[in-house]
């Protein structure tokens, strides 16, 4: 299966919230009026976009319709669609790689967001690319994060640097950096412990290991992303915002976008934290992980068959 055709399968709850929707609300020959713009708001909102996000598209909507851009409701998919993936400009969709030295890439979320799968699985694309990888285990509060994480490296190939359970992950982070530069690594992957964003010590914990990092490596973290479940709608945003406020966040990486969530609060977290995800997860298995294609997404979104 594709990636657009598992992009397809996994946005099927919000297709069947739009893409619904739009049949029945832009059919071909209709002219826009502003009826027709409040029922495509509910539509969007419906989608999990979020009402800032909406409100904004809704607003370029109807500016390009008063312009004259656009004039009959067939054509609001499409400029709604060109101007999501104007969004995404291709340099905020790709991995910021280190011109000398390992590219540190720091990765965090709360307990049960799918961070710790969500690192093997970049860990076991980056290796596909060809790119040698090292893994830190910083989550050295759940003792099974550690135990998951080795039996991940054990079956991807790649090397891993852990403590014990309990273990100060600042520690384990010098010793992944030092691993790193002395291997020659091209990567080094740390994942950090699961952490609810309103526990502020946990939060504080996170921006020692961020600074642990800087001073190891120059220019490190290259990349700091959050992973978030897609299922839990707004929320998501809420995360990221209190996220961003502790460490540097340069991209999210969408789990769980397999068949139940909607999809829409990919939208919501660029517009309103300016945040770009990065990489979306698409199952269980370590393929199932793929770069965010915003074109592919919102094909995939409006799709009406």
């Amino acid at each position: 299966m594709g990636l657009f055709d598992r992009l397809r399968k996994g946005l099927a709850r919000t297709r069947e919230k739009v893409a619904g929707g739009v049949r029945a609300i832009l059919p071909i020959g209709k002219p826009i009026d502003d009826k027709l713009l409040n029922d495509l708001q509910d539509t969007l909102l419906l989608a999990d976009v979020g009402p800032t996000t909406v409100a904004k598209l809704i607003d370029v909507t109807r500016q390009a319709w008063k312009h004259g851009k656009i004039r009959e409701a067939q054509e609001i998919a499409a400029f709604i669609q060109e101007h999501v993936v104007a969004m995404w400009p291709p340099a905020d969709r790709s991995i910021r790689f280190a011109p000398d030295g390992p590219t540190v890439i720091l990765v965090t979320g709360i307990n049960g967001s799918g961070k710790t799968t969500s690192v093997a699985k970049l860990s076991n694309h980056l290796t596909r690319e060809g790119k040698t990888v090292i893994l830190g285990a910083c989550d050295t509060y759940r003792a099974a994060a550690i135990e998951q994480l080795t039996e991940w490296s054990n079956r991807i190939g790649v090397q891993i640097v852990k403590h014990k359970h309990g273990a100060d992950p600042g520690a384990v982070a010098y010793d992944a950096c030092d691993a790193a530069l002395a291997r020659k690594a091209d990567v080094l992957l740390i994942d950090t412990a699961g952490r609810l964003h309103t526990q502020d010590h946990l939060m504080r914990e996170l921006g020692k290991i961020q600074k642990v990092v800087e001073r190891k490596i120059p220019g490190a973290p290259h990349e700091v992303l959050l992973v978030l479940d897609a299922t839990i709608g707004q929320n998501a945003v809420n995360q990221a915002r209190v996220f961003s406020q502790h460490v540097s966040l340069t991209g999210i990486i969408l789990a769980k976008l397999d068949g139940s969530a909607k999809g829409g609060i990919v939208i919501g977290i660029r517009d309103q934290l300016n945040v770009p995800v990065k990489f979306v997860g698409l199952g269980e298995t370590p393929e199932d992980i793929e770069p965010f294609d915003p074109a592919q997404f919102m094909i995939a979104m409006f799709a009406t068959e």
